[in-house]
């Protein structure tokens, strides 16, 4: 009799713990969300990673939490991508934080600044260094709540038609570059233009634009820049680690479950790793292509580096002074930027440097 009720017993309670998981499942709320690019769909490595985002959500909430991707253009032009954000047209964005900088100067920390912090220490800054919390304090005024969502590495110095030799080479030039950096690049004569990732090829044909920057060879090559600008510049100096950004609105971000903030966070890591990886991956075998088409290599002179460098430090100085937002984030970064390359000249550089030469000699 005691084995029969024992048996009844477990099975009850096998019973209970079968309907325990769709009871929780049930409790999740059915949440749909937008979230447009400022990306075209033919990037597929920046683009991707809103597609990568959504699918970790949905996977993860048993497609209680829905997130459709827009490319550029489909609901709002790219660079209108943080607008969208913050007036509610849509929940969220993916996009690179120094298109804003119109807005104000400190947007620009939130994508990369010049000679400013590599991939990985950004990450270090945005997770564990305070970067994250100080950025999220000035996109409140934006009503943006934000999370990294991707990196490009250090990327190129762009496409130009003619060859930079000197810093007098610059005068004159319209380039294409995003954020901070044209303000630090018309110091040195370069009129700067603002156009979006799928604008790029058209105004370099037609000649609107003199030379242009994008991140590097795997987009360029699918861009095809090479074929109406053979110079091929690096480093990008003004983007040694771009981190590009989910932008939440703020009020849709408040009234998320506990356990889907969690869930969302998690998503949006994943895609930050997940971007970094496949531009490491795929850049390799696109530059030798490019280079094989005829691309000419060139770095950037010193001259033209500690020029760079120069005007960037003026204007870091000019806009401290008058924006008290931009002096805070900046304050934080210098010495966060300083400790990180002095552990930097230790260990990575001296064992990447060895693998180099030791690669070239075969």
């Amino acid at each position: 009799m005691k084995r029969r009720q024992f048996l009844k017993t477990a099975a009850v309670g096998a019973a209970a713990g079968a309907i325990a998981s769709p009871a929780i499942a049930q409790s999740m709320p059915e949440v749909k969300w937008r979230v447009t690019s400022s990306f075209p769909k033919s990037l597929d490595t920046i683009f991707g990673a809103s597609e990568v985002l959504a699918k970790a959500v949905a996977e993860a909430t048993d497609n209680k939490f829905q997130i459709q991707v827009f490319a550029a253009g489909e609901i709002v032009p790219g660079l209108q991508a943080a607008d969208a954000v913050t007036n509610g047209t849509v929940e969220m964005c993916h996009t690179a934080s120094y298109y804003y900088v119109g807005k104000d100067p400190t947007f620009a920390f939130g994508t990369a600044v010049p000679f400013g912090l590599n991939s990985r220490q950004q990450n270090a800054w945005f997770y564990h260094g305070g970067g994250q919390a100080l950025m999220n304090d000035f996109y409140k005024k934006y009503n943006i709540y934000s999370l990294p969502g991707g990196n490009t590495g250090c990327q190129m110095g762009g496409w130009f038609r003619k060859e930079i030799r000197t810093v007098a080479d610059l005068q004159g030039v319209k380039m294409r570059i995003g954020g901070f950096a044209g303000q630090v690049l018309q110091k040195l004569g370069v009129v700067p233009q603002q156009v979006a990732g799928g604008d790029i090829y058209p105004a370099l044909e037609k000649g609107t634009i003199d030379a242009a920057e994008w991140v590097g060879p795997y987009d360029d090559e699918k861009l095809g820049f090479n074929k109406v600008a053979p110079f091929y510049y690096y480093p990008g100096w003004w983007e040694g680690g771009a981190l590009l950004h989910f932008f939440i609105n703020q009020a849709k971000w408040d009234s998320l479950p506990a356990t889907y903030k969690s869930i969302l966070t998690t998503a949006a890591a994943l895609a930050n790793v997940d971007m970094q990886a496949k531009y490491d991956a795929r850049n390799p075998a696109a530059l030798k292509r490019l280079v094989g088409a005829g691309a000419q290599l060139r770095p950037f002179t010193p001259e033209v580096m500690e020029a760079c460098l120069k005007a960037a430090n003026e204007v870091y100085a000019e806009t401290a002074a008058k924006n008290a937002d931009f002096k805070k984030v900046y304050d934080a970064m210098v010495p966060f930027r300083n400790d990180q390359y002095l552990w930097w000249q230790i260990a990575e550089y001296n064992m990447d440097t060895f693998m180099i030469r030791a690669r070239a000699r075969g």
